[in-house]
Order: C-alpha cells, then structure tokens, then sequence
C-alpha cells in the first residue's frame, strides 16, 4: 500500500517538473519588425516609394504659387548662415534633425503645399521622404534645390556637372543577389505606424543624418567591390551603359517585398544611383529606415556622364532662374 503511495506520488512529481519545464521552454512567437514595416508601408498598392516618389516641384511653379497668392509653406533646410544670405521668400529655415517636429508643431498637414527645398534638392529629397512615409502627402521637394531659384545659389549643381566617368562605364548585365531575408530591426514596437516612427527618430538623431544617406561617385569608384550597387533605371537606360557592377532595378516594382526587395544585401553597404540624385535619395532614405545602409551617388550620372547620358540633365541655361532672393 505504501509503495503504490509512494509511486503515485513520483508520477505526480514528474508530470508537475515536465510540465513546468515546458513551461520554461516556451517562448513567445518572434515579431518580425522589418516585414512588419514593409507591408505597413506598401499597403495595398506599394506605398509612396513605390508610386509617386520623387515627389518633386519646380521652380516655376513656386513662383507662381508666390505670385498668386496660392497657399503654400516653404522650409529651407540650408545652414542658417547660407539662408540668411538669400532664400525664397516667406520660406523658413529649419533644420534637418527638427524636420519631422516642427512640421507637426506648426500643423502643416492642413497647408495645401510644403515646399523643401536645401542646395542642390537631394537633401531635401531626404526630408520628403521621411514626411511621406508618415504620410504628409502634401509635401514636395524643389527640383534641383536653390540651385534652380538664382545664380547665386546655383554652385552646387554647376561646379558637380561632370564627364569623367563616361568612358568607364560598362553595359554587361550584371545579376541581382540572391533572395534572403530582412535586415533586423529591434525598436521594441510590434506594429507598423509605431516602429516607422521610431525608425525616422532614430535616423534623425543621428549626429550627421544628410551624411548618413549620401556618397559621391569618387567614394564609389575607389573601391567598387566594397558597394552593392543599385541603378534605379528602366532597362533600356541601364543597357546604355552603368557603373561597373551595378545591378538593374526596375523603377517602382523592383523593391517590393513580393518582387526583388529581398535581394539586396543586408551584411553590406548599398548605393543607389538615377539620373540625378532625386530618386535615388528618396529610395536610399526609404531603404535606410528599413534598416539597410544605403546611400544615394550625389547628383546621380550628371557628375559622371553629363554630355551623353539618357535621363534628365541639369542644363545650367535652362535650370537657373532669376527670382528673388530675400535677406
């Protein structure tokens, strides 16, 4: 009697530690942030990035938006000093780091337009970008920056116009990595709005966040077997000639997730390149705050192959305007 006891009690006292060791085991399903991000972002119809990037604006038509009276909000994200010697008028300068806070402390959604504009339209792309993913649809980066508004400002676009790389470029076709996975974002949120909006914070506390997102083409061709490279163009324009390596994305469908976004490498560092620089900062800022390293080629193949290149070119005679600069 006393041994069916005691056996009893052992089975007892194992099914009890088995239990609890399964217990100890288990452990909650693992969020995968990234995916999360990417499917919030693309939505039912890929997203910003994926249908109206870049979200550009002329000149021109900020002038006549000044002109006649129609309701628009310019923030000019140069250094102050270079602002004080001559901006838009009305335009305000804010900078970079603050971008996201000012816009939502001064309501800015309920403005018709927000122009950015910086020197050359690259870095303002940044900006853009960062105010779209959170859906801002009414912001608009200046086509070439203030280079576009006076000749004053107009250095940064006239001294990078460039034809050195012309005859290094290449028309073999180069292809795409293999499929793997997302890079890992660890920012403790397990919803899409949320990590997004940690992910922007995180870039823009960054020490240098413009610095961040931009290499020239001389970085990139000192080594080029350090670089993924990316050129964001239609085929025809890549079977044109390239940078040597560089790889053929398709505008608006090659990054999404169901398409070739897993193909780009998340153990090193990517460069995007397009006609200009427009595009690829917009699709370097996008693929930042999913937590790749990539980084837009200042002024895209005009500092390269200028003269003969396809796409759009800064053409200085018909770019630069002369209106108005106010001190």
């Amino acid at each position: 009697m006393h041994l069916h006891k005691l056996i009893y009690s052992l089975l007892v006292v194992l099914l009890i530690s088995v239990g609890c060791a399964h217990n100890i085991t288990e452990t909650e399903p693992t969020i995968n942030e990234s995916e999360i991000l990417v499917k919030f972002l693309e939505g039912s119809d890929g997203g910003f990035i994926n249908n109206n990037a870049p979200a550009l604006i002329k000149a021109s038509d900020v002038m006549i938006n000044i002109t006649t009276g129609k309701e628009q909000y310019v923030i000019d994200i140069r250094d102050e000093d270079d602002f004080k010697n001559g901006h838009i008028k009305g335009a305000v300068n804010v900078k970079i780091k603050d971008i996201i806070s000012y816009y939502e402390a001064n309501n800015l959604s309920s403005k018709e337009l927000v122009v950015i504009t910086c020197y050359s339209g690259q870095g303002a792309g940044y900006a853009t970008t960062l105010l779209r993913l959170l859906g801002y649809s009414n912001v608009k980066d200046l086509l070439w920056g203030m280079c576009s508004w006076n000749n004053a400002t107009s250095s940064y676009w006239t001294s990078n116009i460039n034809n050195t790389r012309t005859f290094q470029f290449k028309t073999s076709n180069n292809p795409k990595a293999i499929a793997s996975s997302l890079p890992i974002l660890n920012t403790a949120h397990s919803n899409g709005k949320d990590i997004l909006r940690a992910r922007i914070e995180e870039m823009l506390n960054s020490t240098d966040p413009l610095g961040d997102v931009k290499i020239s083409n001389n970085e990139v061709y000192s080594n080029l077997d350090n670089y993924y490279i990316i050129n964001y163009w239609p085929e025809i324009d890549y079977n044109w000639g390239h940078i040597d390596g560089a790889i053929q994305y398709n505008p608006k469908t090659s990054l999404l997730l169901e398409t070739d976004l897993t193909t780009l490498p998340t153990d090193k560092k990517i460069v995007i390149y397009c006609y200009t620089g427009h595009t690829s900062v917009h699709i370097a800022t996008y693929l930042r705050v999913l937590g790749y390293d990539a980084e837009t080629i200042l002024y895209g193949v005009n500092a390269m192959a200028h003269d003969n290149m396809p796409g759009t070119r800064f053409i200085p005679e018909t770019e630069i305007n002369d209106y108005e600069l106010v001190k």
